[in-house]
């Protein structure tokens, strides 16, 4: 078998799924791949990189098919399900957000992606630096929401999920804290999509 930084990548998003961003070592990728640790590092220098890989093929899963607008298609629900998708690749990964969170995608699919997004929203009629910083309010609030949705999964706990809606209802004395009593089911809503999708109409709302 030879290696290369596409096959490190996906070893390496196989081994997420298994042990979490934080049980994810360059020695236990080179494990994995049957093969000593500094052999990897003739394909990724070093762990930011490897990240920086992974976080290449999450984003090549959520573009995979993406183009221009159908004719008559709103740029809104054009924008918006492109956000989907990237939520979509995220969560198809034990702590992909946290993956994609801050590495660097230095591929064409990137940049094709954005003159898509720019010349979608421009040809809507926005100035192009107002759609450049809209789009990356979308994009930071996608990445954002999805860590915090993964989080309160509870991986990283195990059985002892912080994130425990019952947790939540003991802590908060309703006499204290009467509103965040009475909201608590949304507070930390269990579902997860219908969130996403408020904020999400919240900034789409914004950029109308």
């Amino acid at each position: 078998m030879k290696i290369n930084a596409d096959l490190v990548a996906r070893t390496a998003l196989t081994l997420l799924d298994r042990v979490g961003l934080d049980g994810l070592t360059m020695r236990l990728v080179a494990t994995e791949l049957g093969v000593q640790a500094p052999a990897l590092y003739w394909h990724v220098k070093n762990k930011q990189e490897l990240l920086d890989a992974m976080a290449v093929r999450v984003f090549l899963a959520a573009v995979d098919g993406v183009e221009s607008p159908r004719r008559g298609e709103d740029w809104a629900d054009w924008i918006a399900e492109l956000a989907r998708r990237l939520r979509r690749a995220m969560l198809g990964h034990r702590d992909g957000a946290r993956v994609f969170a801050g590495s660097s995608i230095a591929h064409p699919a990137l940049y094709r992606t954005i003159e898509l997004t720019l010349r979608t929203l421009t040809d809507a009629g926005f100035d192009s630096r107002d759609a450049v910083r809209a789009f990356g309010t979308l994009y930071h609030y996608t990445v954002g929401y999805t860590i915090e949705e993964q989080a309160r999964i509870g991986t990283a706990y195990g059985a002892d999920n912080p994130y425990d809606p019952d947790r939540f209802a003991e802590a908060v004395d309703p006499q204290r804290f009467p509103l965040a009593a009475q909201v608590l089911d949304t507070l930390f809503d269990p579902d997860a999509d219908a969130g996403f999708e408020h904020g999400l109409r919240l900034i789409i709302n914004g950029m109308r």
